[in-house]
């Protein structure tokens, strides 16, 4: 969902008519030299802004409050964490509006998100819900002062980006249901009034950033309180640790002094005064707007940030409008069981029809050498967990493995590479268990340094026959049509070498849906890259889907094979370090997937 504001200026245009109707004929004012064209709507902005009426706006989202009557000296509430009202920081500010019917109105808090587009302001969702008319962001605000005098100037919002699947109640503008995870929004706003962008005035942005889960040591939130509780229009902050609100995607944390105004509220990790940068992992917002039931001043929630965010911010850094046909937020609706705290020693996985139903299910191999099973129903959701072996010494020491056709029983079989250099093939693993034990190389052999197994169609053939070996020393090699008890044909396509070394993660997929299939490679820097139309022939062509980057350093495990409706081995497992695992339905060589969560963090 997006709002598209069409800005006002009739305002303006009368009041410079009516000066002009006053002054002398003979004695015309001078005129202005020329402003520059892209800082003309904050100029026209700035002059219905005043100081007075910056001062007079009244507070949109005031209903947060302080308990009624006096602390007690030993109560828990004489212990509490309490805000610190102070000057405020450069990439922290708030809006003002003026839409109507409710006259002007000091309205939520935001932050400035360092982007390419160099003019995205992070706030909540059901903030923006109410930036129907003429806004202005500004940051750092100092009351008392007007457009020219705020330390940074003012930032008319030109369009707001909301996920359309935020979906308030009964009318108004939050939600206490699952939805309320999604109560984040990005703005975009023109230059200020000097004809300069929001990054370039303030010289600097907040990294945005997954949250990586709920419980954190120390996160600062910033905002700005309604003035009924803070007359002199102050900033507040607040460290303390957070952790999870239950049931909801959301960080809460106890501190007082947040009152109405706040919300929108940036969730810093690595906060320092007046820094030029940063790392923000949620805004504050979520159920109840923010607060709970009571709406004390003390409570505090906020969406953690994930896929959905990222996706948002994509949106607004693009100037795209987000997709409004998305199935309803189904919240903490986890399609693996067991919570991201157990799925972060899920060891090695593996992608194949292993039931023979044409599904694609998922083998995973646990750090305790535990094995299972999980059935999938052909639209990214598993049906129930099956244990094909209990936790044992055996399969811990499982290094690499991979599915695929290789025994031509009709559905995949599951090649394992030991850590003495055994591999072994499972050609009847199912429901039932892992079934019988094929040796393909004994104890000792070569294939020690095999580090790395995915199986692909790499000859044109039908289904995933072909192995693709990396090994220890960089070398990559391909072997076509694999029976029980053979390699095949083996050829090698990369030599020794350094940069193959750094291939810290690689799976096969059809995602360009050509008969030979692709290679993608999540290196140590965080880098991913694919090789389309990966055969005997060679790598295929090389695209970068992303990339040296801090996100991708934390991916840990990762498989791809058909778990969606498109039966087309173009979905993509990973499982990140804190345990949350996703999968990106209908990847393709150069762009990710769609993004669905199958194991949320912190949980």
């Amino acid at each position: 969902m997006f709002i598209d504001h069409r800005r006002r200026t009739a305002l303006a245009a009368l009041c410079a008519a009516a000066l002009a109707l006053t002054a002398p004929a003979a004695q015309a004012a001078p005129s202005a030299p020329p402003r520059p064209a892209d800082g003309q709507e904050a100029a026209d902005a700035a002059r219905f802004w005043t100081a007075e009426r910056m001062a007079d706006a009244a507070p949109l989202d005031a209903v947060r409050q302080a308990p009624p009557g006096p602390t007690r000296p030993g109560s828990a509430a004489a212990h509490r964490p309490q805000g610190t009202l102070y000057k405020g920081t450069r990439l922290v500010g708030t809006f003002f509006g003026s839409d109507g019917p409710r006259g002007t109105t000091w309205h939520c808090t935001g932050s400035v998100i360092d982007t390419s587009a160099r003019n995205i302001v992070l706030t909540a969702a059901h903030c923006a819900r109410n930036m129907k008319g003429d806004y202005i962001f500004v940051p750092k605000f100092k009351k008392g002062a007007g457009p020219d005098q705020q330390p940074y100037g003012i930032f008319p919002v030109k369009r707001v980006f909301i996920d359309s699947r935020y979906r308030p109640d009964n009318g108004g503008t939050t939600t206490k249901k699952a939805s309320s995870d999604l109560d984040t929004a990005f703005a975009r706003v023109s230059p200020n009034q000097h004809g300069t962008s929001l990054q370039d005035a303030v010289g600097g942005g907040l990294t945005f950033t997954r949250a990586g889960g709920y419980d954190h040591r120390g996160v600062t939130v910033v905002g700005y309180p309604s003035y009924r509780h803070n007359g002199a229009g102050r900033a507040v902050k607040c460290t303390v640790p957070t952790r999870q609100l239950h049931g909801y995607r959301q960080m809460s944390m106890t501190c007082g002094g947040y009152y109405g105004g706040v919300s929108g509220s940036p969730w810093i990790t690595d906060y320092k005064d007046d820094a030029r940068s940063g790392h923000v992992i949620g805004n504050l917002g979520g159920y109840n707007g923010g607060g709970n039931d009571a709406n004390a001043d003390y409570i505090s929630y906020a969406p953690a940030f994930g896929a959905d965010a990222e996706k948002l911010l994509a949106d607004a850094v693009a100037d795209r409008t987000p997709p409004a046909d998305q199935p309803p937020y189904q919240g903490l609706g986890e399609k693996l069981a067991g919570g991201a705290t157990r799925w972060r020693g899920a060891a090695l996985m593996a992608s194949g029809d292993y039931t023979g139903d044409g599904q694609g299910d998922l083998v995973v191999v646990w750090s305790d050498g535990a094995v299972t099973l999980h059935p999938g129903d052909g639209d990214g959701g598993f049906r129930t967990e099956l244990r094909l072996r209990k936790a044992n010494s055996t399969w811990k020491h499982a290094r690499t493995l991979t599915g695929g056709a290789f025994a031509g029983t009709g559905h995949d079989g599951l090649l394992v590479r030991w850590s003495d250099g055994e591999v072994t093939l499972y050609p009847d693993l199912g429901a039932s268990g892992t079934g019988r034990e094929i040796r393909m190389a004994a104890p000792g052999s070569g294939w020690k340094n095999a580090v790395q197994l995915t199986a692909g169609q790499f000859h044109g053939g039908d289904g995933a026959t072909d192995l693709l070996v990396r090994r220890s020393d960089g070398r990559v090699s391909v072997y076509t049509k694999i029976t029980a008890g053979s390699f095949g044909t083996g050829r090698q396509l990369v030599a020794a070498n350094g940069t193959w070394t750094k291939a810290a993660l690689l799976t096969a997929g059809n995602f360009g849906r050509t008969p030979d299939w692709d290679l993608l490679v999540r290196r140590t820097d965080g880098t991913l890259d694919t090789y389309a139309g990966t055969s005997a022939a060679g790598l295929g062509t090389k695209s970068r889907m992303r990339g040296p980057n801090g996100l991708w350093k934390h991916a840990q495990v990762m498989t791809a094979g058909d778990l969606t409706a498109g039966h087309t081995a173009d979905d993509l497992v990973v499982r990140w370090s804190d345990g949350e695992t996703s999968l990106y339905a209908d990847t393709r060589p150069r762009t990710l997937g769609t993004e669905r969560t199958l194991v949320h963090p912190g949980t």
